[in-house]
């Protein structure tokens, strides 16, 4: 099978969990979002608010939430004070999404020598998306409550969009349902509405290649095991 230019774009895609400092400049964060915008939403609504956080700001904001990630490690009873708006993951988990969910886990975490039970491994490579992988741009995406569960499905096509359009640009990308418990702390901080949500984060720019981390790629069932065929 021939691969286009588009093909290539969304199989480059991965999440980069290591960046490297090289700036982004506005104009192609700009361009990158503009581009995006075209995603399909219905009765075209389009529910996304993008939020970009670079220098300060996002040094800020990494600050703030790692310390609230460090406290909840010590003290486990203030994870009740961070909680997601909407259901990212199941409540009860089965196959075959638990055992995807495992390999995915393990397989990261035995590419970096991060053992079971290595509590105090495991909670700095969590934090990692607390510090955006060290990427210099980093995105919260939100939108109004008042909009309805489709809404993340317009939202998800605007995502996939930056990632794909991204890579036409040599940049990658990671997003993050991590941040989402930390909307408390998140939304004040960029100047969102009360009326506002958050959806999720991103992580943005060039990724570090000499970095093991970033060899890491997920594997796909086959069409075969995903589709049923209707004559």
């Amino acid at each position: 099978m021939t691969q286009t230019i588009v093909d290539a774009a969304i199989t480059s895609r991965m999440s980069a969990r290591a960046f490297t400092q090289q700036a982004v400049s506005r104009e192609t964060l700009t361009e990158l979002l503009q581009v995006a915008s075209r995603a399909p939403s219905g009765t075209n609504t389009q529910p996304w608010k993008v939020y970009v956080l670079q220098g300060s700001t996002r040094a800020t904001l990494v600050e703030k939430v790692c310390a609230a990630h460090d406290a909840i490690r010590a003290n486990p009873a203030l994870a009740a004070d961070y909680r997601e708006e909407y259901d990212y993951y199941p409540e009860k988990w089965v196959s075959p999404y638990i055992d995807r969910r495992r390999e995915n886990g393990w397989g990261l975490y035995s590419l970096l020598g991060i053992g079971k039970g290595d509590k105090d491994k495991m909670h700095l490579q969590h934090q990692r998306n607390y510090k955006f992988f060290d990427a210099p741009v980093g995105l919260m995406f939100t939108m109004d409550r008042v909009m309805g569960r489709g809404s993340l499905v317009d939202y998800g096509m605007f995502l996939q969009n930056i990632m794909v359009a991204a890579r036409g640009h040599g940049l990658h990308t990671c997003p993050q349902a991590a941040w989402n418990g930390f909307g408390k702390i998140i939304l004040p901080h960029i100047g969102a509405g009360a009326d506002e949500m958050l959806v999720c984060g991103m992580a943005l720019g060039y990724a570090d290649e000499s970095e093991i981390v970033n060899t890491f790629h997920t594997p796909r069932v086959p069409v075969a095991e995903f589709t049923h065929w209707l004559d």
